[in-house]
């Protein structure tokens, strides 16, 4: 008896091991797979102040925004004779944002444009590259944006003039961008996007190709509100740059703008104030000549509208 006692002692030791790996491969096997979720939301919007986020319009959803821009605050421009600015409008634009997927939407614009060249219709596409997710895995969203504008405005008989188009493709501007953003913490965000600008027709002795490169970032101050703020830096070839400024009297600068995103419900609205007085990409990027050292800043804002066309979300 006391041997057989034994015997199933030493079995039941050996048999330990074997028990206890068929537990955890039962409990491996039982064990559900930790679903990847990407990082939404990392911008409200698809614009800051004068640059893109990584932010595209879902599938089936319509996005209005405005965005307007006043004259000078201060400096010899500006002061009490124009209401600091309100008094003059140095650029407007209405556009239409729609999302064919979750990943790619299409956009149509126009803008009143700066300067000499207006009346600017532009194009638009939007494609989510990569998305950040939450494992770390992928640890920033990549998403590309391309423009072309069109400059309608009547040509000028100056040939030395930016506007002096002979046909028609001299009227045509392109932009590509790629907006590296990640989401730090539900609180701050932020933004590296360099940039290609084309330019068929250009002022004489200016540069057709431009790259530039913008950082920007949202800081959340409260649930509904937070700070916002951009800043772009174009790479102007420097005999070009010195040129245009000996004959034409003209520098150029980089954009900052900084100000206030708020968030009421189906709105986004941004109260800023920049130095740049275009709002387009094919124009604030290469033609900025408004310094804020000299007061040449101004207030702007923007609205942004979203409307959703999916029967299924409605429901």
């Amino acid at each position: 008896m006391k041997y057989h006692l034994k015997s199933l002692l030493y079995l039941f030791v050996l048999c330990l091991p074997i028990v206890a790996s068929a537990q955890d491969s039962l409990e491996n096997a039982l064990q559900m797979p930790v679903e990847k979720k990407n990082v939404k939301a990392t911008f409200k919007a698809t614009k800051l102040i004068n640059i893109q986020t990584n932010e595209t319009i879902y599938k089936n959803e319509l996005d209005f925004r405005v965005d307007h821009r006043f004259g000078d605050i201060a400096g010899s421009g500006g002061g009490i004779k124009n209401f600091f600015g309100l008094d003059q409008s140095t650029d407007i634009r209405i556009g239409f944002e729609y999302g064919i997927s979750d990943k790619l939407s299409v956009g149509l614009a126009r803008a009143k444009g700066a300067g000499v060249v207006t009346q600017l219709y532009e194009g638009n596409l939007k494609y989510r590259l990569l998305e950040q997710t939450d494992d770390e895995k992928i640890p920033v969203a990549v998403t590309l944006f391309g423009s072309t504008t069109i400059a309608a405005v009547k040509a000028s008989t100056d040939p030395t003039a930016v506007n002096a188009y002979s046909k028609f493709q001299d009227r045509l501007t392109y932009v590509v961008q790629a907006v590296i953003a990640r989401k730090f913490n539900s609180n701050f965000s932020m933004l590296v996007m360099p940039s290609y600008i084309h330019r068929n027709f250009t002022v004489f002795g200016d540069q057709n190709d431009m790259l530039a490169l913008s950082v920007g970032g949202r800081i959340k101050i409260t649930k509904r509100m937070a700070f916002v703020a951009d800043y772009t830096i174009p790479f102007r070839d420097k005999d070009k740059k010195a040129y245009l400024e000996s004959t034409l009297g003209t520098q150029y600068y980089k954009t900052l703008g900084a100000g206030l995103e708020f968030e009421t419900g189906g709105h986004i609205f941004h109260l800023n104030f920049t130095n740049a007085t275009a709002i387009q990409e094919s124009q604030f990027i290469t033609d900025t000549n408004t310094s804020w050292l000299k007061g040449q800043y101004r207030w702007g804002f923007s609205i942004a509208r979203r409307f959703s066309f999916d029967k299924k979300k409605a429901k």
